[in-house]
């Protein structure tokens, strides 16, 4: 006898077999994943659930999410059991509204400083004398700022501390002297007086007539 004639019916003897160990094999392989387990929930949860809920399936631990699982602190020695539970549309609360937005404040339109004067201008943080713009640090500008929102107000060094440098600041009416007489150097001989000395006060702010 030849090979073929003794391979051709192993083979298809093979194929045949209703038990073969390779199907088995394969069936249990292709079998599904572990089902929910039937939904039998404790009387402490059916009790609290509202009208039209039900709990419909009871969830092993090994299919619950990972990151709710971390912060319950769950454990090998301590395994969690989740339920699936549905709810009518109707009774889940609405989303908060989310908040408006705030606000944007509106710049105002750049206007020409005037030709003569001190002007300032709050939102670009530019002060002029007679229309020329002039070279202040910081605090110059906001101790000059200031002192012209409130013309003739006079200010006690303490306020000016607190207002222009802030609660935060620690130094005294010395400080204020020092930035006044340099602001005076650059506001010129024709408006370095504006700057009135209220003698032992403090400052304020007096425009030319």
């Amino acid at each position: 006898m030849s090979y073929a004639a003794t391979a051709t019916p192993h083979l298809r003897a093979v194929r045949t077999l209703p038990n073969h160990p390779l199907d088995t094999e394969h069936r249990r392989i292709a079998a599904p994943t572990t089902r929910p387990a039937p939904a039998i929930a404790p009387e402490s949860l059916l009790a609290g659930l509202q009208d039209g809920a039900a709990v419909v399936a009871a969830l092993p631990q090994s299919v619950l999410p990972q990151g709710l699982l971390t912060q319950l602190g769950a454990h090998a020695n301590a395994p969690l059991v989740g339920y699936l539970v549905l709810v009518p549309a109707e009774k889940v609360a609405a989303p908060a509204p989310a908040p408006a937005p705030a606000p944007v404040a509106a710049v105002r339109p750049f206007t020409r400083p005037a030709d003569s004067g001190i002007s300032v201008d709050l939102d670009r943080r530019n002060a002029y004398v007679d229309g020329v713009l002039l070279d202040l640090t910081y605090l110059e500008f906001e101790l000059l700022a200031h002192l012209t929102e409130h013309p003739h107000r006079v200010h006690t060094r303490d306020q000016l501390v607190h207002t222009v440098w802030g609660y935060g600041h620690v130094g005294d009416g010395r400080t204020v002297d020092v930035h006044v007489a340099r602001l005076r150097r650059k506001l010129g001989a024709a408006y370095r007086d504006t700057i009135v000395t209220v003698r032992r006060v403090g400052y304020k702010y007096a425009p030319v007539a």
